[in-house]
């Protein structure tokens, strides 16, 4: 990776901002390259949506019917696109833990760049996964029935949320992946499908204990799904009497990418530079 300019002594906040933009793109870049070295690690990210289709269309899909009528696996899909959004947390906090541990950010701090360009290059890098990843996925889904209904624009819209979803999340990971070991990073990947399950991304939530149904319903995950779903013209199910985040979904969402983006971009910015320090 080749080394930014130094940022001016003086500099106002826009010439800061395009500075750490800059050194942003460069440390993608690295990420990118590194992909380049390792393709297994792409070509693991693309084979595991496959299975997953796969696994939960055709074995869990062959169990399970819609209330009210309509295909299992479109109902199934915007939940598949919701998990692997969610997916950015732990790879983020793998790959930003994994650097720290050999030793790769004294390298970068050696260097003239902005503090808040790791952080911003790492979400950026594992966007670009995301992408290629929901894409996969989708190509997929349409192999096996699945349909986005409501035309272009909605459809845009919905990958847009989705991607928007793991974006935000993946500066939870940073943030984590700051503070842990690879080792412990590792160890967190199991805790992602009971998250992903308990929500409606598989089943809807009316059948859940009253306690169980709530705690699925506020999941940031729920509200994200049913979202998808309307944007897409999937089977969808809204209880007259459902939550506020299934009722609202794409406030809700939005709500919650948001909350997460204006507490974690700082959050995370300031716990790398104390860990770099």
């Amino acid at each position: 990776m080749t080394s930014t300019s130094a940022a001016p002594a003086v500099a106002g906040p826009l010439s800061r901002l395009g500075w750490a933009i800059r050194d942003g793109w460069a440390v993608a870049g690295r990420e990118f390259s590194q992909l380049r070295h390792h393709p297994g690690e792409l070509v693991g990210a693309m084979i595991v949506p496959v299975i997953m289709v796969l696994l939960f269309g055709y074995v869990f899909g062959s169990a399970i019917n819609v209330p009210g009528g309509g295909s299992y696996r479109e109902y199934l899909m915007p939940g598949l696109f919701a998990m692997t959004a969610i997916t950015g947390v732990i790879a983020s906090a793998l790959l930003i833990s994994k650097d720290i541990a050999e030793g790769v950010m004294d390298r970068f701090r050696s260097m003239p760049m902005a503090r808040s360009a790791i952080p911003f290059g790492r979400t950026l890098a594992d966007l670009a996964t995301g992408i290629i990843t929901t894409a996969m996925m989708a190509g997929v889904g349409l192999l096996v029935g699945w349909r986005a209904h409501n035309g272009l624009a909605a459809t845009l819209a919905g990958f847009g949320l989705i991607l928007l979803v793991r974006f935000a999340v993946s500066w939870i990971g940073v943030t984590v992946g700051l503070s842990i070991s690879p080792e412990t990073a590792n160890a967190l990947i199991p805790i992602l499908f009971p998250i992903s399950a308990l929500s409606n991304s598989f089943v809807p939530t009316d059948g859940m204990p009253t306690w169980l149904r709530f705690i699925a319903d506020w999941n940031p995950i729920s509200a994200l799904v049913a979202a998808s779903r309307q944007l897409f013209g999937n089977p969808t199910i809204t209880p007259a009497e459902g939550s506020w985040p299934l009722q609202h979904p794409l406030t809700a969402t939005l709500a919650w990418s948001i909350a997460i983006l204006v507490v974690f971009i700082p959050l995370a910015t300031w716990r790398f530079q104390r860990t770099t320090r």
